[in-house]
């Protein structure tokens, strides 16, 4: 596999051939033992408090029963609060320096454990934010790829417009994109309850590992104090008694490691932000990220061994029957799923009827052209897919660029350049009007150059599209940065089409009153219309030949300005015709 060029490219992009090819790369440097992170036993299972008080002997509850008398609770209750004060002792005789019961008082060692577990988890916050939060919609597609290459191979395949198109060539393009939603609700519709369950639980893995990795340990840290007599941090339990519940409810929820398979997708989409380095090394980034991960989960795993913070929770809030709950997330993987692949299609079909309509068009304008092929822009992005800067104009900015070299410069310039140099105007604003649109014309190709180059990776827009995207944000971040760019881009494209629609226009006005011989109207143009036409009323002794000349040159000045005036025309109507082009 080519790494760098790979990495080029959208992990989403990457062919199910690619990426089991990969993630087989990940799967033979991985060391990582997948035991489960909480053990069940280390719980205890919440007692019957009823039953056991049942099968206390009869003397046993008799006491109970007198103490019960003078404490003003029931028997029970007072059994309850024995069994958390005997939990209470269990637990600083198996597990000391963890919990304190007869201050409630949550030790140094605590302390200690749970500021690894916070520096262990911040690895996965990093990895989360550069993979799944970053666009979940293509994460969840990815990893359906691999847990669901069935149903991915179709989606590819069955629903592109290509496809389409060959099954139903006479369908328009709305109907189209009926049969490929159709289609995919098929597809969909063809998932196996197997899959889900397993896309489900992935999905519930992470959703658990983002809650723990970006769970406010601080708020538990920053309420320790120094005390000398244990020389080290400790804190009341019943400070941070809610934040320990939501702790122990997330990592219940993570009870088993997340499989290798989400593992992997993570860091796939993680490594693409480091694949665009000249010095990049796979194998090495993925050791790197292997090692990390096994490390924190090894954490993890440690911290439940080491911290029963059911059985302390049970004592803090003197409920022997306390039990983690399970925390909910994940449920929305397939509405991300389905989001993204209906994005994508739309996207896809966007390009395509975009890209037909021009080409109907370009074909019918290639005689005006003469040329089949239009003078592409070299950094502009033409596809919503595409890693370029995307120029929703860049069509017209090629016709323009094509026009302005096989037609402009060969044909209308030479009838422009001879009245821009001799023409005598009658009023100044025709020859500043005549001057500044021919300039605008004559610029029309350095402009687009000039622009163009600005979206190279050298050039200011294209610096700032790639530095956004290599910032480590979200996605909406980052769309909202892309955003920005590509209004100003489209507000620079804008400007040249109208400043050249603006100076045709202008030229218009001044040449259609020149065939019309506006005399004494708004648009008497030029003085010595003699240089151009032959006409000479002051030589009165006037060869027959020379008429014929003079008669000939006028027509012939005449012809070139309508054969202008035509050009100008059909510009404006292609330039119309390619903004109606429908997205």
């Amino acid at each position: 596999m080519a790494e760098n060029e790979t990495f080029k490219r959208l992990a989403s992009e990457m062919s199910l051939e690619e990426r089991r090819e990969l993630l087989d790369r990940f799967s033979k440097q991985s060391s990582i033992p997948f035991e489960p992170l909480y053990e069940e036993h280390i719980e205890s299972p919440a007692l019957d408090i009823e039953s056991q008080y049942a099968h206390l002997s009869w003397y046993e509850r008799l006491w109970f029963t007198i103490i019960s008398f003078f404490q003003g609770s029931s028997p029970i209750k007072i059994f309850e609060k024995k069994m958390v004060e005997r939990l209470g002792r269990t637990i600083e005789t198996q597990m000391p320096g963890i919990y304190e019961q007869q201050r409630n008082y949550l030790l140094p060692k605590f302390h200690a454990i749970l500021s690894e577990l916070k520096e262990s988890a911040r690895f996965f916050y990093t990895a989360l934010d550069t993979s799944v939060q970053r666009d979940k919609g293509a994460f969840y597609a990815f990893l359906g790829s691999l847990v669901m290459g069935d149903i991915h191979t179709q989606l590819q395949k069955e629903i592109t417009p290509v496809n389409l198109v060959r099954n139903f060539p006479e369908a328009t393009g709305q109907e189209l994109r009926q049969k490929a939603a159709h289609t995919m609700e098929e597809i969909f519709n063809s998932i196996t309850q197997e899959q889900r369950e397993t896309m489900y639980a992935h999905a519930r893995s992470l959703y658990a590992l983002k809650e723990l990795s970006s769970f406010l340990y601080d708020r538990v840290l920053l309420a320790f104090t120094f005390e000398p007599s244990v020389a080290g941090q400790v804190c009341s339990a019943n400070i941070v008694r809610e934040q320990l519940i939501a702790l122990n409810n997330i990592l219940f929820s993570l009870k088993k490691s997340p499989e290798m398979t989400v593992l992997e997708s993570m860091f796939v989409f993680t490594i693409q932000d480091y694949a665009k380095e000249e010095d990049f090394d796979l194998d090495h980034e993925i050791q790197e990220l292997l090692a990390h991960a096994k490390a924190s989960l090894l954490t993890i795993r440690e911290f439940n061994k080491n911290v029963p913070l059911t059985l302390i929770l049970r004592c803090v809030t003197k409920d022997i029957l306390l039990l983690p709950q399970a925390i909910g997330g994940g449920e929305d993987w397939f509405v991300l799923y389905r989001e993204y692949w209906t994005e994508h299609t739309d996207e896809q079909f966007i390009d395509y009827i975009r890209t037909r309509q021009q080409q109907e068009l370009l074909a019918s304008f290639r005689y005006f052209l003469k040329t089949d092929k239009l003078r592409d822009l070299e950094y502009a992005g033409t596809s919503i897919n595409s890693t370029k800067i995307y120029i929703s104009k860049a069509f017209a900015l090629s016709f323009l660029l094509t026009f302005y070299s096989s037609v402009f410069l060969p044909d209308i310039n030479k009838v422009l350049r001879p009245i821009l140099i001799d023409g005598e105007f009658f009023k100044r604003e025709h020859r500043t009007q005549f001057t500044e649109s021919y300039n605008d014309l004559m610029r029309l190709e350095d402009d687009i150059v000039q622009f163009d180059t600005s979206l190279s990776p050298e050039g200011d827009y294209g610096k700032r599209f790639a530095l956004a995207n290599s910032d480590v944000v979200s996605l909406p971040g980052k769309r909202r940065k892309i955003l920005v760019i590509t209004e100003e881009t489209d507000k620079a494209v804008q400007k040249i089409i109208e400043t050249t629609q603006t100076a045709i226009k202008n030229m218009l006005a001044i040449l259609t009153a020149l065939v019309h011989k506006d005399s004494g109207g708004q648009y008497e143009i030029l003085a010595n219309m003699s240089k151009f036409t032959g006409k000479d009323e002051l030589n009165i002794n006037v060869t027959e030949q020379n008429t014929a000349y003079k008669s000939n040159k006028a027509a012939l000045f005449m012809r070139n300005i309508i054969d202008v005036i035509q050009k100008f025309q059909k510009t404006l109507q292609i330039l119309e015709e390619i903004e109606n082009i429908k997205e």
